[in-house]
């Protein structure tokens, strides 16, 4: 039972930080600070509408969430699943190594990050922007 404690323990954080955000709504200003890149650059990172795309999520909006930043709604499922091994993993005695996601996987996660990344701030992505 001790092994599960720390999937538990992440599940509870990220429960508390939907639940935050869920309730302290990022599209009102002064809640949450500006997004550093964004402030530096005027440019969209990857992560930029993610924390208005969860509160959407939280209140049940999915289309909404798609529209604020479709990277995080499409990588949540991912981090669930994920998740989900680290839990089985644990719960058998098994200890979950990264080692066991494919390399494959994780070049792929980041180009498409970074194609997401530069797409949303070229005049023909405009409808990536959040």
């Amino acid at each position: 039972m001790r092994a599960v404690l720390a999937p538990l323990a992440v599940a509870a954080a990220a429960a508390a930080g939907v639940i935050f955000v869920g309730l302290v709504d990022p599209n009102q200003p002064g809640h949450y600070p500006t997004c550093p890149f964004l402030m530096l650059t005027g440019l969209y990172c990857p992560g930029c509408g993610g924390l208005r795309a969860v509160h959407a999520l939280a209140h049940g909006d999915l289309v909404a969430a798609l529209g604020l930043n479709p990277f995080v709604v499409v990588m949540i499922p991912v981090a669930v699943l994920l998740w989900g091994r680290w839990a089985v993993f644990s719960w058998q005695g098994k200890r979950y190594a990264g080692k066991t996601i494919h390399p494959a996987y994780v070049w792929t996660f980041l180009g498409l990050m970074i194609v997401f990344w530069i797409v949303r701030n070229v005049p023909f992505g405009k409808f990536l922007a959040p």
